[in-house]
């Protein structure tokens, strides 16, 4: 008896000999060898396996026939209908078990070799990455540093400009109040005039002191002029002012703003909350600004209080020589016309004494 998975040339696999059969005839017909009959799970092999076909011997029918039409009970085994050279050598076994072994060596080589390689790339990002916040960290340093700076030079003139504004304030009120405070003397020369048109006869006389109360009534409105002229001057002067200090204001809002934003971003790392990434951060807008042109801005802006600060300290200089002058020129005058007023009354009494001894002679 021969093993399971032999060649169809088993004597259990060969045609059932009996006596009451005749001998066998040789034919030319061809035929397959065996039914097709497959267990469960068995792989079909017809699509890639050339099909075997083999010449068989033809039984003439007989009463066997309706039991087994093709003269040979069927192969049940898989292992049985297959021929020798239809099956792979153990050679061909261990280079397929080779071969998945050095491909899977392999795969596991290049693997190794692209976690390396991601193990060396992380790491240099993560360096590069921690040497790119430093650097960061050492420019906001610099920057916050840089507005500090701006920012107490803001706070400085802001407060220079507010003492000068406060200052040209009380200058201007000074003019108004002088100018509004020439009005009574100004009606007393005024009705001084319409008083002595009274006068009648020869004794209305164009005297000195008729002459000095012209001038002073002139010398008044001059000198009033000129205050009202100094206080205009002062009121557009303080316009300006405040056009510069809405500009220091403004600058410095932003700076504060700019320095709180620095700061936090100083103060983040990378385990603070609410961290997120947004796309496009990095591209930065070249038309707004850029440390020299911020930087000047700033400049500009106090440069311009500063001239600011100077014609307002000018201006209250003028003011105050207008002061003086007005007030010492107006006192002249004031002198000047009490003295001719003076030597008039005396004059016009001593004619009067004599008119009256004069009279009492009569």
């Amino acid at each position: 008896m021969e093993f399971l998975g032999t060649t169809q040339v088993a004597s259990y696999c060969g045609t059932k000999k009996s006596c009451l059969f005749p001998d066998l005839a040789p034919t030319s017909t061809t035929k397959d060898t065996y039914q097709s009959y497959y267990l469960p799970g068995y792989r079909y092999l017809s699509s890639w396996r050339p099909s075997l076909l083999y010449k068989v011997v033809s039984v003439p029918p007989s009463s066997d026939e309706q039991f087994y039409p093709t003269g040979r009970p069927p192969t049940i085994l898989p292992a049985a209908r297959s021929t020798l050279h239809a099956r792979y050598s153990t050679r061909d076994w261990h280079h397929a078990n080779m071969v998945h072994l050095k491909g899977s060596e392999a795969s596991r080589y290049r693997a190794g070799i692209l976690n390396a390689d991601s193990m060396r790339l992380v790491q240099n990002k993560d360096q590069l990455t921690y040497q790119m916040q430093d650097d960061s960290r050492i420019n906001l340093g610099e920057r916050i540093s840089n507005i500090d700076f701006w920012r107490s030079e803001l706070i400085y003139e802001l407060e220079c400009l507010l003492k000068e504004i406060q200052a040209l304030e009380t200058a201007k009120k000074r003019l108004e109040c002088a100018a509004n405070e020439m009005e009574g003397p100004l009606k007393i020369a005024v009705e001084c005039l319409y008083h002595r048109e009274k006068r009648k006869g020869i004794d209305l006389v164009h005297d000195d002191v008729e002459k000095n109360l012209i001038k002073e009534v002139d010398v008044f409105k001059d000198c009033q002029e000129i205050l009202i002229k100094l206080a205009q001057k002062i009121s557009q002067q303080l316009g300006i002012n405040r056009d510069a200090q809405h500009a220091l204001e403004q600058d410095l809002s932003d700076k504060n703003s700019a320095h709180f934003i620095d700061e936090k971003c100083f103060n983040l790392r990378n385990t603070s909350d609410s961290i997120n990434f947004y796309h496009g951060v990095e591209k930065a807008d070249g038309t707004v600004s850029v440390p020299s042109t911020w930087a000047k801005f700033s400049e500009d802006n106090i440069r311009y209080s500063q001239h600011a600060r100077a014609n307002s300290v000018k201006l209250r200089e003028d003011a105050e020589v207008g002061l003086e002058s007005t007030s010492e020129e107006m006192w002249n005058h004031f002198i000047s016309t009490n003295l001719a007023f003076n030597n008039r009354i005396a004059e016009v009494a001593d004619s009067k004494n004599k008119l009256q001894a004069q009279l009492a002679k009569v």
